[in-house]
């Protein structure tokens, strides 16, 4: 997928009043529309579907689309595509059975039927800024908050975001669908023939602002009941907030980075954080202090998901491994390696999906209902309380190696534009996607005219804008002969 926008004029020639630029946005999708073309930013199972019994996984992307996935023991089917967002796409969650809400580096938050094939429901406009982050409370609980790059926190109530707009508060929420409607500035998304426009018209509702972050916002967890959300971010501390109202209860200070990742156990008591600093804690919030810390990775920790008992704590980050640790006696154990930076986990059943800045996702094995069977197989060592750099301990005496060496499901993706040019006819762009391919593109309809193989982007560069060149300055000939005849 591939963004073009264009920009209309700034001022009236007529009118010495300067008028609003507007902007229009075309979405190219790759003729394999049901496969990511970027990094997957965020994970989300739905088991047992009302209306089928099947189990799903939700996928968003820096592609800047959600995908559902119907999953089978060896199979996953992509049956929906949920395009609306007009930039990356950070996080996704489930509330109840039945809906979506997603979050996006557009600072929108959108809530989608889940089970459709599609339809975006409403669109939350209240950050001003990037939104980086999602947390649901549990199945029976509406409550969903989002945090941004502004600093800002919200509090979400679902079933009021999604009743008729005439119950509704306050101008930041669009009743907004999939389909080509023409109502204010450009933002929703309706496709025809590989080229999408985008549209908006704007309503009403006001979330619960919880105030006191100064800095960007990484991280959020809610516990089961709703009732307790932490946050996390550049402040490097953990934030308590009672959601109800909005009130922060207290602050949690110990690590000495970025917090990027938070979980919270079903009571609300216990936090467990990852930060960049490469350290996981677990907090006792009643106590307001730290009572575990375990230094298992060797760089940023950017992703937590834990048994449903939380009693152990699945992790990956920068350093491409993903760990199971228990948390109560320090034993951990390295599941796998990648070839790519791990972003989130979502446990499911006695496996974990696990997604990376690649456009594909993993499924890996987990023993989610009985993790200590990892334990058994050896190789494992136990967690310091220092950094990785000053302190690890191996059980055998050496450097832990993966229980597992390939994943048992892979949803391929394919690859993503990591450079393009737009050419001098301001009609073709060159790119070259992250597989080392060189294609040239038709703005205009929306597909590649030209795919040159893995040749190199300067040189097919130069070669286009010197062929563009000759052509130019045959036009000027031609019209000089012209007016000399």
């Amino acid at each position: 997928m591939h963004r073009v926008v264009s920009a209309g004029n700034t001022s009236n020639n007529n009118s010495t009043r300067p008028r609003k630029e507007k902007r229009l946005t075309y979405i190219l999708n790759d003729p394999d529309d049901t496969k990511h073309c970027a990094g997957i930013n965020g994970l989300a199972v739905l088991k047992y579907a009302a209306s089928d019994g099947s189990d799903y996984l939700f996928t968003g992307s820096r592609d800047g689309k959600l995908k559902r996935w119907a999953l089978a023991d060896d199979v996953a089917t992509c049956s929906a595509t949920f395009e609306s967002h007009v930039d990356w796409v950070n996080d996704a969650v489930i509330v109840g059975d039945n809906t979506l809400v997603s979050c996006s580096s557009d600072t929108t938050v959108k809530t989608w039927n889940a089970l459709s094939n599609g339809t975006c429901t409403r669109t939350l406009h209240q950050h001003s800024d990037y939104v980086t982050c999602l947390a649901a409370a549990g199945k029976n609980s509406n409550i969903v908050a989002s945090g941004g790059l502004g600093g800002e926190v919200f509090i979400w109530d679902v079933n009021a975001v999604l009743a008729p707009v005439s119950k509704c508060n306050d101008a930041t929420v669009d009743d907004s669908s999939n389909g080509m409607k023409s109502s204010g500035n450009l933002h929703t998304v309706g496709s025809s023939n590989n080229i999408c426009v985008h549209t908006t018209q704007k309503e009403g509702y006001s979330p619960i602002a919880a105030k006191g972050h100064k800095e960007s916002v990484y991280a959020l967890a809610i516990n089961e009941g709703g009732a307790v959300l932490v946050s996390g971010g550049t402040e490097k501390v953990v934030r308590v907030w009672d959601t109800r109202s909005g009130s922060k209860t207290l602050k949690l200070k110990g690590h000495t980075d970025n917090i990027r990742a938070l979980l919270l156990d079903s009571t609300g008591r216990y936090c467990l954080s990852g930060s960049s600093d490469s350290m996981i804690r677990l907090w006792d919030i009643g106590q307001q202090r730290c009572v575990h810390s375990y230094a298992v990775h060797t760089d940023s920790v950017w992703a937590l998901a834990s048994t449903p008992s939380f009693s152990h704590v699945y992790s990956g980050g920068r350093d491409f491994s993903l760990y199971l640790t228990d948390l109560q006696t320090r034993e951990s154990s390295l599941l796998c390696t990648g070839e790519h930076p791990i972003v989130k986990l979502a446990l499911h059943d006695d496996s974990i999906w696990v997604a990376s800045t690649d456009s594909s996702v993993h499924r890996w094995p987990a023993e989610g209902y009985n993790p200590q069977k990892i334990f058994q197989r050896g190789n494992s060592f136990i967690a310091g309380n220092l950094s990785f750099s000053r302190a690890r301990v191996s059980v055998e005496g050496s450097s832990p190696v993966p229980v597992y060496k390939e994943p048992t499901l892979t949803i391929a993706g394919t690859p993503a534009i990591m450079k393009h040019e737009v050419l001098n006819n301001k009609r073709h762009v060159l790119t070259k996607d992250t597989s080392g391919s060189v294609k040239l593109w038709e703005i205009t309809r929306g597909v590649v005219v030209e795919d040159y193989g893995k040749v190199s982007f300067e040189e097919k560069k130069e070669e286009l804008f010197e062929m563009e060149l000759i052509f130019e300055i045959f036009g000027v000939f031609d019209s000089f002969n012209e007016l000399n005849r």
